[in-house]
C-alpha cells in the first residue's frame, strides 16, 4: 500500500506563472483566479484549509468557506467558542490554503486575524438560508455531545421557539473573522515537479514586493 501511494504522481502541464502575468496588487490577482476557478466550475471554489496554532505553537487545521474578501482581508465565519475561535482569540495569526487542482494551482495566505464588527457578523448571519441559522444556534462547535440525537432534538426545540419569528437573534458566540494578508504565494504547477512560485510580501510602507520562489 505504501509503495501505491509513492507511486502516485501528476505532472503538471496547462500553464505557467511570470511576473509579467500577475497584478502588482495581490489581492487582485487572487480575485482574478478566483473568478477563473468558479468560471472552470470547481466544487466549492471558495473552500478554504485555515490552520491556526495554540499559544504554544501546536497547529490544528480544517477546511472553511470564504464568505468575502476586500483590500482588507478574507473574511469567514464560525462559532467563536469552536477549538479554531480559541486559538485565534489566544493567538491572532493564521494561514489559508486554496487548492483549485482542476487549474493546477494553489494560494497561500499568512497573516494576523481580527474579529469582523458585530453590524457586520449580523448583517451575513440574517443572509443566511433561517435552517443555517437555527443550526448556528443549535451547535455547540467543537464540544463534545452523547449523541446525534440531542443536536437534533436541541433543533427541533429551537424551530418552535422561533416559528413565529421573522428575525432569528445572532447568538453572541458566532460571527465573523478578516485574515489580513501579510504573504500571499501564488502556485502554479509545472511539469517535473519545476512548480512555479510567485511570493507577495507586505512592506513596512503597505506596498507588496513580488518574489520568485524555488519549487
Amino acid at each position: 500500500m505504501n509503495s501505491s501511494i509513492a507511486n502516485l504522481r501528476q505532472n503538471y502541464t496547462l500553464a505557467g506563472l511570470e511576473l509579467t502575468d500577475v497584478s502588482s496588487d495581490p489581492i487582485q490577482q487572487f480575485n482574478v483566479w478566483l473568478q477563473q476557478a468558479i468560471k472552470a466550475e470547481i466544487l466549492e471554489p471558495n473552500a478554504m484549509t485555515l490552520a491556526t496554532a495554540s499559544p504554544d505553537g501546536k497547529p490544528t487545521a480544517r477546511i472553511v468557506l470564504l464568505k468575502g474578501v476586500s483590500d482588507r482581508g478574507f473574511v469567514f465565519y464560525t462559532n467563536y467558542q469552536s477549538l479554531k475561535g480559541k486559538q485565534l482569540n489566544a493567538n491572532p495569526f493564521a494561514a489559508l490554503v486554496f487548492l483549485w487542482d482542476k487549474l493546477e494551482r494553489q494560494v497561500r495566505i499568512e497573516g494576523k486575524v481580527d474579529k469582523l464588527t458585530a453590524g457586520e457578523s449580523d448583517e451575513y448571519f440574517h443572509s443566511r438560508p433561517r435552517a443555517s441559522q437555527l443550526g448556528a444556534l443549535a451547535s455547540d462547535q467543537s464540544q463534545i455531545i452523547a449523541n446525534r440525537q440531542i443536536l437534533e432534538q436541541d433543533l427541533k426545540t429551537l424551530e418552535a421557539k422561533y416559528a413565529d419569528t421573522e428575525t432569528i437573534p445572532r447568538p453572541a458566540h458566532w460571527g465573523g473573522y478578516q485574515v489580513i494578508p501579510e504573504r500571499i504565494e501564488f502556485w502554479q504547477g509545472r511539469p517535473n515537479r519545476l512548480h512555479d512560485r510567485l511570493l507577495y510580501s507586505l512592506l513596512d510602507d503597505g506596498t507588496w514586493q513580488i518574489e520568485r520562489l524555488s519549487p
